[in-house]
């Protein structure tokens, strides 16, 4: 049933994941968030839901042109599974824009599989990635992410290894006029230096300990079948399929160093790991089997928002 519906990309699995996303991101902020409703808090509150949502069809949109998958919709349905699981991902909203931001960068990185207007892509890629940092500074490690997608390409160009500094650079030349007119000092939207923690006593809950415990077990175990899956993709759709890993490394490890954990970190993973995941949904041929493992994953947010 669950899998018939998501296996072809219909208009009414986006309905269905907009409302799984609506009723997360309510549930997060009636119960995690004590703030009192104003017209300001609600409207701020939907610019940022819409945030959220857009990232979940800007995922769809890089999956679909770039095929990534099998034309199904699973990708978008563990997206929102995943908010539902650690609802706290719904809470920062400069995390969420970051998410965005990283997202468009995702998307122009993986578009160099058709090697067509390379630098003006590797450009906004860097632009959307120091965009992102402006919000969340360790969403810098994903600038990496650029380097690493050009070794894939075997890329020898020079100048293709300089133009993302150029795009890191407009942004810090953007961000410091923008600080000197409104805060009247050059280094204001700066103000954050870089921390690390590894405190993770915060994860020490029921809810994170079941949250996350399933959803990297189930990424694991399908990185592990998405690894031997590339050697079997065609040689020009493999570095595609690499960078997604690479980035899904990335996404962990700020997990690990990010300096204040509250669970919003975790929204990096989620965008790399739906794809990862669907990706062994779709190598699934006991239909039962398959049921079963999205059926996990469905009643996980279930009982965790009720607890």
């Amino acid at each position: 049933m669950i899998t018939s519906i998501f296996s072809k990309s219909k208009p009414i699995n986006f309905l269905i994941v907009f409302f799984i996303t609506l009723l997360a991101f309510i549930i997060a902020k009636v119960k995690l968030v004590n703030e009192p409703i104003s017209t300001s808090y609600v409207i701020e509150q939907a610019f940022v839901f819409f945030i959220c949502y857009t990232s979940i069809l800007t995922l769809n949109f890089i999956v679909s042109k770039n095929n990534l998958t099998k034309k199904s919709n699973y990708e978008i349905l563990l997206f929102s599974l995943f908010l539902a699981s650690i609802p706290q991902t719904m809470l920062n909203a400069n995390i969420i824009f970051a998410n965005f931001f990283v997202l468009l960068a995702l998307r122009r990185l993986i578009s160099l599989r058709t090697q067509i207007s390379v630098k003006k892509k590797l450009f906004d890629a860097a632009f959307w990635i120091a965009i992102a940092c402006l919000f969340y500074f360790w969403a810098i490690l994903f600038f990496i992410l650029i380097f690493v997608t050009l070794l894939f390409y075997t890329d020898n160009k020079i100048k293709n290894w300089i133009i993302p500094f150029m795009g890191l650079i407009v942004v810090f030349i953007i961000a410091t006029c923008y600080s000197v007119v409104v805060h009247d000092s050059f280094f204001e939207v700066f103000n954050t230096l870089p921390e690390i923690s590894y405190d993770f006593s915060i994860y020490n809950t029921i809810q994170y300990i079941i949250a996350v415990t399933i959803i990297l077990s189930f990424g694991i175990w399908s990185m592990v079948f998405y690894l031997k899956g590339i050697k079997r993709k065609r040689k020009k759709f493999r570095p595609s399929f690499k960078t997604i890993l690479v980035a899904a490394l990335i996404a962990f490890t700020i997990v690990v160093i990010s300096p204040q954990k509250s669970g919003s970190e975790f929204l990096f993973l989620f965008a790399p790991l739906a794809i990862i995941i669907t990706n062994y949904i779709e190598t699934i041929t006991e239909k039962w089997f398959k049921e079963v493992f999205l059926l996990v994953l469905i009643i996980t947010p279930v009982v965790l928002l009720m607890l």
